[in-house]
């Protein structure tokens, strides 16, 4: 028998497998132990057949990736009795002919619906829009519309893929924006990387949407790209590669620093991975008033006397990092309250996290592999949270991003701010309730049908509200400056 994968096994990997075996009192126990021993999860187990001499069965697991999967297979041909007769792949199954669709809102059953849908009645609506264009957020799909744009040059952890390979992503986004806020959203994958021709692209389709969320776009071209069309447009303009993250980790870790009761004011907090998600990150706990953070990335701690840097890392360099720490990640960690990674798996093992402060809090965010091995980390933090939806405490932006355009949309708002972002923190978090904190329970779930409304009822507000101005050393969490580093 194989042993056992050292990755996590997670249904972005679920197969199922049908086999025939010999039908005896053990056939589904020595299926079953395979699994477990291959490093797999038996997810359900499905008798779909049977006769006199066999049963036929759906077995259905989770591996690590497409190599596991294999060998869980194989593993189970290796077994007597067993005919494995189809493998499927079930994301890839999920995925056929993709996850959205467009349809009509009115009937169209007769004549008399066509002529006011469509010619000729609808160029009554066309002329009053003409007189006074505000009239379109409220005759038209613009005042519920969001356009999900990428070029495809930083897709989850999968890089510089192109717009093709990203099209999936931007189905799902679009299918989670429907699903949990309501919110219909169209992927718009652009197949140029150039800047300008984003920048112009983007301000030219507007007028069809009410929102604009940014998606996978590479550091630092997205923080250009971000700020110069929030100045262009009069709709909001949301990375939420930048935001959507930077609301989830402060509303996951206002709640975990409730459970080992420190206050934020007082925390040490290490940042691996200083690009859009970083950066993002850092400046809403700054604006939160975070005691002290230090920010890491591939040379090291950023820090004072560093030369050559532009743009996002000269401002990380001059507003964090207090004490002025030169060395490595792993030095930067001894101590710390709280590490956060938003970089690439495997940086820190578990006696890193053994250095840190009492109490310590690890976000390991990096997917599908973490910064750190979760099951290492807990032996040693208080509180551990990723981004895998087979983890406890899974940080992930559809807590945010759904409530956020709900809320903007319903406030006709025309731009995102900061006051928005810590409003969504706020409501984030508190939909958890204090009697239901726990070191494994700090957000909600993804499907806890109370978060968007109470992240757009939070927006709404901050939306009609006094707005935040700037801080005096110029922290602003809705747009990060251009010409960052990575």
């Amino acid at each position: 028998m194989t042993p056992a994968t050292h990755r996590l096994p997670s249904a972005g990997f679920s197969i199922t497998v049908r086999v025939s075996v010999i039908a005896d009192a053990s056939a589904i126990g020595r299926l079953t132990t395979s699994v477990g021993e291959s490093g797999g999860i038996v997810t359900a187990v499905d008798v779909v057949d049977s006769d006199s001499n066999n049963v036929v069965v759906d077995l259905t697991c989770d591996t690590a990736d497409s190599a596991h999967a294999e060998q869980v297979v194989a593993d189970l041909e290796k077994l007597d009795g067993v005919d494995v007769r189809k493998v499927s792949d079930r994301t890839f199954l999920l995925h056929l002919g993709g996850k959205i669709e467009v349809a009509p809102k009115v009937a169209l059953r007769n004549r008399d619906e066509l002529s006011r849908a469509y010619t000729p009645g609808v160029a009554r609506v066309c002329l009053a829009i003409a007189e006074n264009p505000e009239d379109a957020r409220r005759l038209t799909i613009k005042r519920n519309t969001v356009a999900v744009v990428t070029d495809g040059s930083a897709v989850l952890g999968l890089g510089n893929i192109g717009p093709y390979a990203a099209m999936p992503v931007m189905e799902g986004k679009a299918a989670l924006f429907k699903r949990f806020g309501g919110v219909d959203a169209w992927p718009v994958v652009l197949d140029t990387q150039d800047t300008e021709q984003i920048i112009s692209i983007v301000k030219a389709i507007a007028p069809a949407y009410g929102g604009i969320n940014l998606e996978d776009i590479a550091a630092p071209r997205c923080f250009e790209i971000e700020e110069r069309l929030r100045e262009q447009l009069d709709i909001p303009v949301f990375h939420d590669d930048q935001h959507g993250t930077a609301i989830c980790v402060l509303a996951a870790l206002t709640n975990a620093l409730r459970v080992v009761g420190k206050p934020i004011g007082k925390v040490r907090v290490v940042v691996s991975g200083a690009g859009a998600a970083g950066t993002a990150i850092i400046k809403l706990l700054l604006r939160q008033g975070v005691g002290d953070v230090i920010a890491t990335d591939r040379p090291g701690a950023l820090h004072r006397g560093m030369t050559g840097l532009s743009g996002s890392w000269q401002w990380l360099v001059e507003h964090t990092n207090r004490d002025n720490y030169a060395g490595d990640l792993r030095g930067a960690v001894r101590g710390a309250d709280v590490f956060i990674g938003v970089s690439a798996p495997n940086l820190l093992t578990g006696d890193d996290i053994a250095t840190m402060a009492p109490d310590s809090i690890v976000f390991a965010l990096a997917n599908p592999d973490p910064e750190v091995d979760p099951r290492e980390a807990r032996e040693h933090a208080a509180i551990v949270a990723t981004g895998r939806s087979d983890q406890p405490n899974q940080i992930n932006n559809v807590l945010a991003f759904p409530g956020v355009f709900r809320g903007m949309l319903d406030a006709q708002a025309r731009e995102f701010t900061d006051a928005m972002a810590l409003a969504a923190a706020r409501a984030i978090a508190d939909s958890v309730g204090e009697d239901k904190l726990n070191p494994t329970v700090i957000v909600p779930s993804v499907f806890d049908a109370r978060v968007a409304p109470a992240v757009a009822a939070a927006v709404r507000a901050a939306a009609k509200g006094p707005q935040l101005d700037s801080t005096p050393d110029g922290i602003s969490v809705a747009g990060p400056e251009a010409d960052g580093q990575e």
